[in-house]
């Protein structure tokens, strides 16, 4: 299956593109994707703990089954006010 991954903010700046798409096996989860993301660019592994996780803009978890050409987005902390 195809899966959308949009980047925002330190995410995007660290990948180097606001958005890419991953090929993954079918059952793949959100943490699958995130894993998969990061093997394109290790530098991001060490964000895991402080990102969100949105699939077809609807706040998910890790654990949240992806689909066929669903969209994930990767939110990193927000300061500011």
């Amino acid at each position: 299956m195809r899966v959308r991954v949009r980047l925002f903010a330190s995410l995007r700046e660290a990948f180097g593109r606001h958005e890419t798409r991953l090929d993954l096996p079918e059952g793949s989860t959100a943490e699958g994707a995130w894993l998969a993301l990061v093997a394109d660019a290790p530098a991001l592994a060490e964000r895991r703990q402080s990102l969100g996780v949105a699939v077809n803009r609807v706040y998910a978890s890790f654990e949240t089954v992806l689909r066929d050409a669903d969209e994930v987005v990767f939110i990193p902390p927000v300061s500011g006010g």
